[in-house]
């Protein structure tokens, strides 16, 4: 029988099940990987003013804000990922995020002012990363960061390793329903654990491989009698509209980063994104 154990973290919950002949072993390696998740959690969360990220996007502006050196080095992959993105992904993107949480509320599309000055103020060169003093800060005031689905990526790589560093050989880890990351394969089925999605073939097997969906239609709000996702094109400032997007690769975080940017892109991307990002492959569906 599979061991499974849970937790909740980054206002999701994370399932693992794992495979192997000692039990308590097992548990032990899951709850260490689990935990990895949690003390992540404490460390990027944009909405703990107590974290790396939350003092941050409170001081940065003012001055430079010390952070702990993963911060620094993951703060650096993302901000180097949306320059490789065409800037499709941006960890930057909060300010059209709030803006476009109010028009939900109020039901009524933002001023064009309100929209442009958003946009001036998300971009991966407006932040600064210094990884030697492990400093970050802002050079222009109204910025906010969120990890969002990267710094949950990161969390599961994370846990992944703990997993395989324990030498556990069969484990599948997700986080709520857009992330998953596999070692080896379930007993019953050597070719991997089978994930289902509303990609190609609705399935994919997963040995030692992770899977991302991005999709607006998982939270939706109504402007002027519009439908609209959560997900913003950062370049446009607009919400996307497009079916899906899914990506499968090494890694959890990379996997987050390129489905969100081919839910950007369009299918038109795919090509480029395997050319830049080789051994990562995906689909995208088309606008919606």
């Amino acid at each position: 029988m599979p061991l499974l154990l849970a937790t909740h973290a980054m206002a999701t919950r994370f399932e693992l099940v794992l495979h192997g002949d000692d039990a308590v072993h097992l548990r032990a390696a899951g709850e260490e990987a689990l935990a990895e998740i949690t003390r992540v959690d404490a460390l990027l969360s944009a909405y703990r003013a107590e974290s790396d990220i939350g003092r941050i996007n409170h001081e940065a502006a003012r001055h430079p804000v010390r952070v702990t050196a993963e911060t620094c080095r993951v703060l650096r992959r993302c901000l180097a990922l949306a320059r490789a993105c065409d800037e499709a992904f941006d960890v930057t993107v909060g300010p059209l995020v709030r803006l476009w949480r109010t028009a939900g509320q109020t039901g009524r599309m933002p001023p064009p002012d309100a929209l442009e000055a958003a946009r001036g103020r998300v971009g991966a060169a407006l932040v600064l990363v210094d990884e030697d003093a492990l400093t970050v800060s802002f050079s222009a005031p109204g910025l906010s960061l969120d990890l969002g689905a990267a710094g949950k990526g990161h969390a599961i790589d994370l846990a992944i390793a703990v997993l395989r560093d324990a030498g556990v050989t069969s484990a599948l880890l997700h986080g709520g329903t857009s992330s998953v990351h596999t070692i080896g394969a379930p007993p019953e089925d050597p070719r991997g654990w089978w994930v289902g999605w509303d990609g190609p073939g609705g399935g994919v097997h997963l040995r030692d491989a992770a899977l991302s969906v991005s999709a607006p239609h998982g939270r939706v709000f109504v402007v002027d009698g519009e439908t609209l996702g959560h997900v913003i094109d950062p370049r446009t400032g607009r919400p996307v509209q497009r079916a899906g997007a899914g990506v499968t690769g090494p890694s959890s975080l990379l996997c987050d980063a390129l489905s969100t940017a081919l839910l950007v892109h369009g299918a038109g991307w795919t090509e480029p994104m395997r050319t830049r990002f080789p051994g990562y492959d995906g689909w995208a569906g088309e606008a919606s």
